[in-house]
């Protein structure tokens, strides 16, 4: 059998087993390389190369700048939203989805926007009398814009497999998050209308003011952080540390939000998530080596060119493969698992691997909402106490709004591409 074959097969049954992803894809590795024939040093030295870049720094100063915001700036995002939202109906919705794409343009995770963003707004919904499961759709949905705004931890991921521009490819998703994070508010907007839910209180243009020079310094760390890599003042590493820093300040020195307790245990926990990740992202090394060697990604492309010739045929059926995986398995894992297999077709049929990793990304973030593996759907059915089912009813028109971004993103190239190329 072929050994990338039996890297596909082990990776699914162990995962599914329970078995956690980094521990699935070394087995599976190593597996495949003694049946092959490949010597095991092979695993430690890909595994090691595959950490060693320094593109990479980036991933855990991002998670250590959201896990700062979590601890009280996020209130402030949360407060300046509802100010030019306050007196709308529904306003409540529409605030999540606003302070969302704020606080994704640090964390760059779909969970931690969740987690972060929800967990306040999911309860304050359901105390104005929204109703439970559309107030959990909001928020779970609401945090794809967390990845999809940049910087987003997958395509970082993305770009360490492909040798892919991280900055590019952050300059290219943000054209896509701007409509998906527009098309989300005219929905929650519409939604409030129709259903004639409650606004909010009203509050003078004296308590707007005090509102907004209280959360200035919280507004600032988006605009400074996409500031400096759309400026290309600086590279995406040091625009992380950068952001990580003035979080730090804010939360110590200016807000107080911070004790030295508190940043001890998220330090803790940022340590937790980079390690994970980092493990990851090295044994997908190894395992594309073996993937690579095996020729497989020249017999998936020779399968798919014998069954379709169409570019179009093929980005569809892509697209349906990155769908139904999304259903089942977590992000990044997928990116793992499917982009070096995926390669030589995506080259083959002219397809900027710009515009592919987008594609990717996009696929996978919408997978965060579709049961049963949808990590976003479930910590916001938690936060809600609302099931699965009944929630992911409520969130089928944030859904085919997110289908038919991706539909722009995969058959308008330039939809993607414009902002790289006008910037670069």
């Amino acid at each position: 059998m072929n050994a990338g074959v039996i890297i596909f097969v082990l990776l699914l049954v162990l995962a599914f087993a329970g078995l956690p992803i980094y521990l699935s894809i070394g087995i599976a590795t190593m597996v495949a390389m003694i049946h092959a024939g490949f010597p095991l040093e092979a695993v430690a030295q890909k595994t090691f190369l595959g950490m060693n870049s320094a593109s990479l720094l980036c991933i855990p100063l991002f998670i250590l700048a959201g896990n700062i915001m979590a601890q009280g700036i996020t209130q402030k995002l949360i407060a300046a939203a509802n100010v030019p939202l306050g007196r709308v109906r529904g306003s409540l919705a529409s605030v999540t989805v606003l302070s969302s794409a704020l606080f994704g343009a640090i964390s760059g995770s779909a969970v931690a926007t969740v987690a972060a963003v929800g967990g306040m707004t999911v309860p304050a919904m359901e105390e104005a009398g929204y109703d439970k499961n559309y107030s959990v759709a909001c928020a779970s949905c609401s945090s794809l814009l967390g990845p999809m705004i940049p910087p987003s931890i997958s395509l970082v991921v993305y770009a360490s497999l492909t040798e892919t521009s991280i900055q590019k490819l952050f300059m290219a998703t943000a054209a896509p998050a701007v409509l998906c994070m527009v098309c989300f508010l005219a929905y929650t907007l519409y939604y409030g209308y129709k259903m004639k839910l409650p606004m909010q209180p009203k509050t003078t243009t004296k308590e707007k003011l005090h509102i907004l020079k209280d959360s200035i310094w919280a507004l600032f760390m988006p605009i400074i952080v996409l500031g400096l890599i759309f400026g290309g003042i600086c590279t995406v590493s040091e625009a992380a540390a950068i952001s990580a820093l003035y979080a730090a300040i804010v939360g110590i020195f200016i807000y107080r939000t911070i004790s030295l307790k508190n940043l001890m245990e998220t330090l803790y926990e940022t340590t937790i998530s980079v390690a994970a990740i980092m493990i990851l992202v090295g044994l997908s090394k190894a395992s594309a080596y073996v993937v690579i060697s095996s020729q497989l990604p020249q017999l998936f492309m020779q399968a798919m060119t014998s069954v379709v010739s169409s570019k179009f045929m093929v980005l569809l059926i892509i697209n349906v493969i990155f769908l139904i995986l999304g259903c089942l398995m977590e992000g990044n894992c997928i990116i793992v698992m499917m982009v070096p297999l995926m390669l030589s077709l995506v080259n083959s049929f002219g397809i900027d691997l710009i515009q592919f990793g987008i594609l990717t990304c996009i696929n996978i973030y919408i997978g965060c909402i579709t049961p049963p593996v949808g990590v976003s759907l479930l910590v916001g059915a938690k936060i809600g106490n609302v099931t699965l089912g009944g929630a992911f009813k409520s969130c089928l028109p944030f859904f085919i709004i997110s289908l038919v971004i991706l539909l722009m993103v995969t058959y308008i190239p330039f939809f993607t591409l414009w902002l790289p190329g006008f910037l670069a």
